[in-house]
């Protein structure tokens, strides 16, 4: 057997072996123990468990510190399934105070990885997700949406309170934890921002908790404070009528803001703003900042008046516990029978074979993947030529796997003398793409460079009239200044396939 193994390795490799969500699930059992004996988790104890459950250390690449620290989250909700249903049963402060101290054992998060940064993946603390959820009102015949799901805190503390669950969350690892701890729970994959239009002609959910990124959006290099509005106007979009929306939202998207003010004004016309109140810092120490957030809880219901309430203190946990007691009960919400658009598909991660997966259910395909190229060194030709034209191919990129294009592709003289800029971006596309050429080499160049380009901002600032029509420069602190993403423009001539380009663009988003 051990010669088969030998011979065999692609059978047997890290990738069968290694189920990371299952691998984060059992170093979270493990830590765990620690919890329900109100132990404190040492870094010593993580990096053992890390190294057992990854088969291998930090250092040699096994792991990384921002997976440990996804480990000691999973930790906390496998300890409130445990504990949390009898703590639901004490009086609010008590299991407010009870969950400070369940916090105070675990390692604070000190270190990032480039994509906690990138997508600004600050989890909810604890006892931030039970006020949170509190203020909600959940009963038992709820639908919950959190469509920046995480590693399942929020959903955690609503799941206590006997509601079924939708998630959604982009990043994949967390993901993959996500399928091993909510196991059979609806989970999606996508930008948040647009959530509303994804999950069309789905179930409305009667309740949607959230802590979106407060500035951050994919595919978008810079920072983007529009990211927050976004996330909130699409999620209330796919809110049921009468329904309720708890967000957590940096402290500076407030209604007392003048840069936000005409947001929440336009949101009056279909939802009711309930409070708005500030979070002192320090609730977010343990995961390794001290940024001041906002607590916004918003009824679907048309608001009477623009009178918006709102704090512009920011309080600590049992003072905004206090004002989360004195909400008004929820309105009667529409429960509309909207049959599921798709049958539920079961994910298989690719090369587990030898690992039973849980029937947890997605509504993304399983094949797509990463567009993979190679940036290329770009010479000159040796100067103009008799010839108007010259033979064209992608000049600064070798793209994997793909295909020449069926057709013979020309491009001026002139032009092959200019050198095209380094692409950075790879986007995402279905397998058979590549594979079976249905995009070629050059096609799939527009789709990198379209990306390239669509990930940054235009310079500057500017003023939208109502009619859309007529544009302004403004200061960037401009009340409702706006910026605009960087176009691409598809000049391709005849031959080209200019709609399989703009296809292949629109997959990729």
């Amino acid at each position: 057997m051990v010669s088969l193994i030998a011979t065999q390795g692609t059978l047997f490799d890290l990738e069968t072996v290694l189920d990371y969500g299952q691998s984060i699930l059992n170093v979270a059992q493990e830590l765990t123990k620690s919890l329900i004996e109100q132990r404190t988790i040492s870094t010593r104890t993580i990096q053992a468990q890390m190294n057992r459950h990854f088969h291998g250390t930090a250092a040699e690449g096994a792991w990384q510190w921002k997976d440990a620290y996804e480990a000691v989250e999973a930790a906390q909700i496998l300890y409130l399934r445990q504990k949390g249903y009898k703590r639901l049963l004490e009086s609010p402060l008590t299991v407010l105070l009870e969950l400070e101290k369940l916090v105070a054992l675990c390692p604070t998060q000190t270190r990032r990885s480039e994509e906690s940064v990138q997508l600004q993946q600050f989890s909810t603390p604890l006892p931030l997700a039970y006020l949170v959820a509190k203020a909600a009102f959940i009963n038992a015949d709820d639908l919950i949406l959190e469509p920046s799901a995480g590693t399942g805190l929020l959903a955690q503390m609503a799941k206590l309170r006997g509601a079924s669950l939708m998630l959604n969350e982009l990043a994949p690892d967390r993901s993959k934890i996500l399928r091993r701890l909510f196991p059979g729970t609806p989970l999606f994959g996508v930008n948040a921002e647009q959530i509303n239009d994804y999950l069309a002609g789905k179930t409305q959910p009667s309740v949607v908790l959230m802590n979106p990124p407060f500035s951050a959006s994919p595919k978008i290099n810079s920072r983007n404070p529009d990211a927050t509005k976004s996330h909130i106007n699409s999620a209330l979009q796919r809110l049921a009528n009468g329904g309720r929306l708890v967000t957590i939202t940096a402290n500076w998207f407030s209604p007392a803001n003048p840069s936000w003010r005409e947001t929440f004004l336009k949101w009056q016309d279909f939802a009711r703003v309930l409070l708005s109140v500030g979070v002192n810092g320090k609730v977010y120490s343990k995961h390794g900042t001290t940024m001041e957030t906002r607590i916004t809880v918003i009824d679907k219901v048309p608001a009477d008046s623009n009178k918006i309430p709102c704090i512009t203190e920011t309080l600590n946990l049992p003072e905004i516990l206090a004002l989360v007691q004195q909400l008004p009960q929820r309105s009667s919400w529409e429960r509309l029978d909207i049959k599921a658009a798709a049958i539920a598909k079961v994910v298989q991660l690719l090369k587990r074979t030898t690992v039973a997966q849980p029937e947890t259910v997605s509504f993304l395909a399983d094949d797509v993947v990463v567009l993979e190229y190679e940036v290329i060194e770009w010479t000159a030709s040796e100067g103009l030529k008799d010839t108007l034209y010259e033979t064209y191919r992608p000049q600064r990129i070798r793209i994997k796997d793909a295909l020449p294009h069926p057709s013979l592709l020309c491009e001026s003289a002139a032009l092959a003398l200019v050198s095209p800029p380094a692409p950075t971006y790879k986007p995402h596309l279905p397998s058979n793409i590549i594979a079976q050429g249905l995009l070629s080499e050059a096609q799939l160049e527009s789709v990198i460079y379209a990306g390239f380009a669509h990930c940054e901002f235009l310079s500057g600032s500017y003023i939208v009239d109502d009619s859309l029509d007529n544009v302004t420069v403004a200061a960037n602190s401009s009340e409702n200044a706006v910026r605009f993403r960087r176009g691409w423009f598809l000049g391709d001539g005849t031959g080209a396939g200019k709609g399989r380009q703009c296809a292949g663009i629109i997959l990729d988003n």
